[in-house]
Protein backbone atom coordinates (compact mmCIF):
# COMPACT_ATOMS: atom_id res chain seq x y z
CA UNK A 1 0.00 0.00 0.00
CA UNK A 2 1.19 3.14 -0.65
CA UNK A 3 0.32 6.73 -0.14
CA UNK A 4 1.07 10.00 -1.66
CA UNK A 5 -0.39 12.53 1.29
CA UNK A 6 -0.59 16.02 0.55
CA UNK A 7 -1.44 18.87 3.38
CA UNK A 8 -4.12 21.18 0.88
CA UNK A 9 -6.20 24.22 1.77
CA UNK A 10 -8.58 22.86 -0.28
CA UNK A 11 -9.25 19.97 -2.88
CA UNK A 12 -11.41 18.59 -5.26
CA UNK A 13 -12.42 15.31 -7.34
CA UNK A 14 -14.75 16.12 -10.34
CA UNK A 15 -16.31 13.18 -12.46
CA UNK A 16 -18.07 13.62 -15.65
CA UNK A 17 -18.26 17.69 -14.84
CA UNK A 18 -19.66 17.14 -11.46
CA UNK A 19 -17.33 17.40 -8.18
CA UNK A 20 -18.05 14.45 -6.62
CA UNK A 21 -15.59 15.25 -3.36
CA UNK A 22 -14.46 18.43 -1.85
CA UNK A 23 -12.64 19.64 1.03
CA UNK A 24 -11.84 22.94 2.74
CA UNK A 25 -8.52 21.89 4.22
CA UNK A 26 -6.89 18.87 5.38
CA UNK A 27 -5.20 15.99 3.54
CA UNK A 28 -5.59 14.44 0.07
CA UNK A 29 -4.49 11.03 0.10
CA UNK A 30 -3.87 9.34 -3.38
CA UNK A 31 -3.80 5.45 -2.38
CA UNK A 32 -2.73 2.59 -4.40
CA UNK A 33 -2.38 -1.08 -3.55
CA UNK A 34 -0.31 -3.74 -5.22
CA UNK A 35 -1.83 -6.98 -5.88
CA UNK A 36 0.06 -8.87 -2.51
CA UNK A 37 -1.43 -6.24 -0.17
CA UNK A 38 -3.60 -7.40 2.95
CA UNK A 39 -6.35 -5.96 5.53
CA UNK A 40 -3.87 -5.59 8.11
CA UNK A 41 -1.80 -2.42 6.44
CA UNK A 42 -5.23 -0.31 6.69
CA UNK A 43 -5.13 -0.04 10.27
CA UNK A 44 -1.49 1.13 10.24
CA UNK A 45 -1.76 3.38 7.19
CA UNK A 46 -4.95 5.16 8.20
CA UNK A 47 -3.41 5.18 12.45
CA UNK A 48 -0.04 7.01 10.43
CA UNK A 49 -2.08 9.22 8.61
CA UNK A 50 -3.81 10.88 11.71
CA UNK A 51 -1.04 10.65 13.86
CA UNK A 52 1.42 12.45 11.40
CA UNK A 53 2.19 16.10 12.36
CA UNK A 54 2.61 17.74 9.30
CA UNK A 55 0.27 21.27 10.08
CA UNK A 56 1.86 23.88 11.56
CA UNK A 57 1.47 25.30 15.33
CA UNK A 58 1.81 28.76 16.38
CA UNK A 59 5.27 29.10 15.97
CA UNK A 60 4.72 27.74 12.18
CA UNK A 61 6.51 23.94 13.31
CA UNK A 62 5.10 21.15 11.53
CA UNK A 63 3.92 19.50 15.25
CA UNK A 64 0.08 19.34 14.79
CA UNK A 65 -1.86 16.26 13.30
CA UNK A 66 -4.74 16.14 11.58
CA UNK A 67 -6.99 14.58 14.95
CA UNK A 68 -5.23 18.40 16.33
CA UNK A 69 -6.75 20.41 14.24
CA UNK A 70 -10.18 18.64 13.01
CA UNK A 71 -8.90 18.45 9.36
CA UNK A 72 -10.93 16.73 6.48
CA UNK A 73 -9.74 14.06 4.11
CA UNK A 74 -10.14 13.60 0.29
CA UNK A 75 -9.06 10.08 -0.61
CA UNK A 76 -8.45 8.92 -4.15
CA UNK A 77 -7.98 5.88 -5.97
CA UNK A 78 -4.31 5.93 -7.71
CA UNK A 79 -3.68 2.60 -9.15
CA UNK A 80 -0.67 4.45 -11.06
CA UNK A 81 1.53 5.06 -8.09
CA UNK A 82 2.91 1.62 -8.62
CA UNK A 83 3.95 2.39 -12.49
CA UNK A 84 6.89 0.58 -13.20
CA UNK A 85 9.34 3.13 -15.44
CA UNK A 86 12.45 1.39 -15.51
CA UNK A 87 11.77 -0.18 -18.80
CA UNK A 88 10.98 1.44 -22.27
CA UNK A 89 8.52 4.19 -22.20
CA UNK A 90 5.30 2.59 -21.25
CA UNK A 91 5.09 2.27 -17.66
CA UNK A 92 4.15 -1.41 -16.28
CA UNK A 93 1.44 -1.68 -13.96
CA UNK A 94 1.72 -5.45 -13.30
CA UNK A 95 2.54 -4.81 -9.25
CA UNK A 96 -0.98 -2.74 -9.04
CA UNK A 97 -3.71 -4.89 -7.39
CA UNK A 98 -6.56 -5.15 -10.32
CA UNK A 99 -10.50 -3.95 -8.77
CA UNK A 100 -10.92 -7.97 -7.14
CA UNK A 101 -8.36 -6.77 -5.02
CA UNK A 102 -8.08 -3.13 -4.69
CA UNK A 103 -12.05 -2.44 -4.39
CA UNK A 104 -12.25 -3.59 -0.84
CA UNK A 105 -9.15 -2.62 0.68
CA UNK A 106 -10.37 1.20 -0.52
CA UNK A 107 -13.67 0.91 0.97
CA UNK A 108 -12.05 -0.29 3.99
CA UNK A 109 -9.57 2.10 4.44
CA UNK A 110 -11.94 4.63 3.70
CA UNK A 111 -14.49 3.16 6.23
CA UNK A 112 -11.73 3.42 8.87
CA UNK A 113 -10.92 6.52 7.80
CA UNK A 114 -14.35 8.03 8.55
CA UNK A 115 -14.86 6.09 11.88
CA UNK A 116 -11.19 7.66 12.55
CA UNK A 117 -10.94 11.10 11.59
CA UNK A 118 -12.20 14.46 13.30
CA UNK A 119 -13.31 15.91 10.05
CA UNK A 120 -15.34 15.06 6.73
CA UNK A 121 -14.13 12.37 4.72
CA UNK A 122 -14.59 12.39 0.81
CA UNK A 123 -13.42 10.24 -1.81
CA UNK A 124 -13.34 10.44 -5.66
CA UNK A 125 -14.88 7.90 -7.55
CA UNK A 126 -13.07 3.96 -7.89
CA UNK A 127 -11.83 3.54 -11.32
CA UNK A 128 -13.20 6.83 -12.67
CA UNK A 129 -11.05 9.43 -15.28
CA UNK A 130 -11.19 12.13 -12.40
CA UNK A 131 -9.91 15.81 -12.55
CA UNK A 132 -7.97 16.33 -9.22
CA UNK A 133 -7.78 19.43 -7.91
CA UNK A 134 -5.83 21.32 -5.40
CA UNK A 135 -3.84 23.89 -3.68
CA UNK A 136 -0.86 22.44 -1.66
CA UNK A 137 -0.26 24.06 1.70
CA UNK A 138 3.15 24.61 1.84
CA UNK A 139 3.91 22.79 -0.17
CA UNK A 140 4.02 19.57 1.89
CA UNK A 141 4.21 16.07 0.33
CA UNK A 142 4.79 13.21 1.42
CA UNK A 143 4.94 9.14 0.40
CA UNK A 144 3.88 6.75 2.69
CA UNK A 145 4.21 3.22 2.58
CA UNK A 146 3.77 0.00 4.07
Amino acid sequence: MRIVLQRVARASVTVDGSVVGRIDGGLLLLVGFTRDDRADALEWMANKVLGLRVFNDAQGRMNLSLRDVSGDVLIVSQFTLYGDTRKGRRPSFIRAAGPDVAVPLYEDFVALLREKAPGRVETGVFGAMMDVELVNDGPVTLVLER
